[in-house]
């Protein structure tokens, strides 16, 4: 596949048809994900897939994107609103295990990140936390774009009304940004057909030698 062939025909999708993606295809963008940066390989984020229709409607509601409800997926990015020691005393033990390390090995890093978010209050942690999940959003859209699933980001949303209907709140989280997922409908999207605009590549990037 030609990735760059394929971000050129990627678009913020604004009206999507009723075809509906395929698990496959889903679980391929839900990997990508998985394996995207973060900071510290923490993953302070968890996404939420939702393919209910009534669902969907619920959390569309307040906002003025019909592709939350139109969508055949919605990924709802959450992310934490606090790191735990305990969550990064696991997450280092994890690490250990997966790595064939004794216990203890990435005590000198689990250390540093220890005194690091102690260091900074709950709403610093909260604003690191989303930029992970902004990172993973990047990720997905690229993923995306190679299956040739269309999709769009978004960020217009009632953000009490997404973290009630998915309880996030009771779990630790809050919504951040969501993807809508499907497969456009261009004969009622006005921006199917249009040209992609963007600033000239030697306008947009310098190189420092």
């Amino acid at each position: 596949m030609n990735l760059i062939e394929n971000l050129k025909w990627r678009y913020a999708t604004k009206a999507y048809s009723n075809i509906k993606v395929t698990e496959e295809k889903v679980d391929q963008i839900l990997e990508a994900i998985n394996l995207s940066a973060s900071s510290c390989g923490l993953q302070s984020y968890r996404v939420f897939v939702v393919s209910n229709p009534e669902i969907q409607k619920k959390l569309g509601a307040d906002s003025y994107n019909g592709q939350i409800s139109s969508c055949s997926h919605l990924l709802v990015f959450a992310a934490f609103s606090d790191m735990s020691s305990t969550y990064i005393d696991d997450y280092m033990a994890m690490t250990e295990k997966q790595r064939g390390l004794d216990a203890g090995a990435l005590s000198g890093f689990r250390n540093g990140l220890h005194s690091y978010f102690s260091a900074i209050n709950a709403e610093q942690k909260a604003f690191w936390a989303a930029k992970q999940a902004y990172i993973a959003l990047g990720t997905a859209l690229i993923a995306a774009a190679e299956l040739k699933v269309d999709a769009t980001p978004i960020e217009g949303f009632n953000a009490s009304i997404i973290d009630a209907v998915l309880g996030l709140k009771e779990k630790g989280l809050h919504s951040t940004v969501i993807l809508a997922l499907g497969y456009r409908d261009s004969e009622k999207d006005y921006m199917a057909a249009t040209k992609k605009v963007r600033l000239p590549i030697d306008e947009m990037i310098t190189k420092v030698y």
